[in-house]
């Protein structure tokens, strides 16, 4: 399987020649990269872009030996401060614009909440905010389509595309081949239906199995009140088994990010996944 991991996870916010480093040094070769959380001596400010600077961390890449499996401009495109929320959205579009200048395969996101400072609000799961999202991303979309990129759609339970039926009924509503799916299964899982996991994550391949690009992996428990909480690899209640066999027959050799890893186990759970990947 081809592993990777988030650059903000590995190392602190600091130069680009550092992160480089550290990416050679744990042999990793696929990242989530998002410059502005993870690079503090290039200004990555909108508007600042160019090709110029699209080439130049494009170089530092390849040099490293790193490629970019999804390039982070994770926004909230149903942010009800419609400042805000045009702000992020000149701010995706200049993603995209260079997104192939840095060799990436897509431009990656969720789907936000209906709330100005991202608080989980029950009015994220009403048609008022899913026809928001839809208002943002037609935009985006289309951008996407004269630039000739792909854009990944995250669904989370607490966020706008909070279960597998929306996400179909998102890329229904969209209807564009630039548009595909960043699988995080523990992210489609709250207190309500960790228990059917299973089912869960067979509804999601069976839906769109075919649209999944990408997989954001890590793991889960249930918290003091109830609720999901993240966990690192293998050290929750996750069946990567029952995953594992739906990537094998829907997405054979997808990229997999490892999420809340970092430079002390990732090697080892690189090791750990191979092994129940193998065997499932």
């Amino acid at each position: 399987m081809g592993f990777g991991m988030r650059c903000h996870d590995l190392v602190a916010k600091g130069k680009i020649d550092d992160l480089m480093t550290k990416l050679q040094e744990n042999k990793i070769e696929c990242v989530q990269l998002a410059l502005k959380k993870s690079i503090a001596d290039v200004d990555f400010s909108v508007g600042n872009y160019s090709g110029g600077l699209a080439h130049f961390v494009d170089k530092k890449l390849k040099d490293a030996g790193v490629h970019v499996s999804v390039l982070g401009c994770y926004i909230n495109p149903t942010n009800p401060n419609e400042e805000k929320r045009q702000a992020e959205m000149t701010r995706f579009i200049e993603h995209l614009r260079y997104a192939k200048s840095i060799g990436a395969d897509m431009v990656g996101t969720e789907t936000g909440r209906l709330d100005e400072d991202f608080n989980i609000v029950p009015g994220t799961y009403t048609e008022t905010c899913y026809q928001r999202l839809l208002k943002t991303m037609r935009p985006l979309v289309a951008a996407a389509e004269k630039l000739g990129v792909i854009i990944g759609v995250e669904g989370v339970a607490t966020h706008t595309l909070y279960s597998p039926e929306m996400m179909q009924r998102f890329l229904d509503d969209i209807d564009s081949p630039n548009v595909e799916v960043i699988l995080d299964a523990v992210n489609l899982l709250d207190r309500n239906n960790y228990k059917e996991q299973e089912a869960v994550f067979d509804k999601a391949f069976k839906l769109y199995g075919d649209r999944i690009t990408v997989a954001h992996i890590k793991d889960f428990k249930i918290d003091e009140n109830g609720d999901v909480a993240f966990e690192q690899v293998g050290e929750g209640l996750l069946n990567y088994k029952h995953l594992f066999k739906l990537f094998k027959q829907y997405k054979p050799y997808i990229t997999m990010l490892i999420e809340n890893s970092n430079e002390a186990r990732y090697a080892s759970d690189c090791e750990y996944l191979q092994k129940i990947y193998d065997e499932a």
